[in-house]
């Protein structure tokens, strides 16, 4: 599965999955399927940190000096 991420350097990040049909949606409930996986150089960009909503709440996900990562809200 591929993602597009968008090309500016410093403009806020937004990550575009592919569209997934309620159907299949269900079936990924139902399913214990293997989740796809993200680089975390993808997300962050070359930044310390990025933010994230789910649900409508915002979450951020920060990279520490020694290689963890930390997810807050």
């Amino acid at each position: 599965m591929s993602l597009a991420l968008p090309s500016a350097p410093l403009a806020p990040a937004t990550l575009h999955l592919p569209a997934r049909s309620a159907a299949s949606q269900q079936d990924m409930d139902v399913v214990n399927a293997t989740p796809f996986s993200v680089n975390s150089t993808d997300l962050l960009r070359g930044q310390k940190a990025v933010e994230i909503t789910h649900n409508g709440a915002v979450y951020r996900l920060q990279a520490t000096r020694l290689g963890k990562l930390i997810l807050t809200k």
